[in-house]
């Protein structure tokens, strides 16, 4: 099978190339393949480890923890218990952020609907003006 271009990968992913080539330099990514001529030859396995980190960086995982997630996984099945709780310990990182935001959500639609009684009372009164 031939592989993907970095270009490509870049296009699939939302990433740049510079961050394909930042992520592999710094170990996030594991070595990616070559071709003949030294270009990187990305697979599907490799597209479906980008899309594991990117959803780590986006849910607030450091590159550090990334890294060493990445690393365990390469060190074999015998380090899966480690991996798992690394993601249990990102997964309440993350239901805690969602906690946090549902307050967040739950304060802007009591304002929204004040707003919303606000507007239909001068409606209702004839002092609301629309533009």
């Amino acid at each position: 099978m031939m592989g993907y271009s970095i270009k490509t990968i870049a296009q699939k992913s939302g990433l740049s190339q510079y961050t394909l080539r930042y992520y592999e330099r710094e170990g996030v990514l594991p070595v990616v393949a070559r071709d003949v001529n030294g270009n990187r030859c990305f697979n599907d396995e490799d597209l479906e480890l980008i899309s594991l980190i990117c959803c780590l960086k986006d849910t607030g995982m450091a590159i550090a923890d990334i890294k060493q997630f990445i690393a365990l996984s390469q060190e074999g099945r015998d380090r899966l218990p480690d991996q798992r709780k690394l993601l249990q310990e990102h997964k309440q990182h993350i239901d805690e952020k969602i906690k946090f935001f549902q307050s967040f959500a739950r304060k802007i639609d009591h304002k929204i609907a004040y707003f919303a009684s606000l507007e239909n009372e001068a409606e209702a009164s004839g002092n609301y003006k629309t533009t």
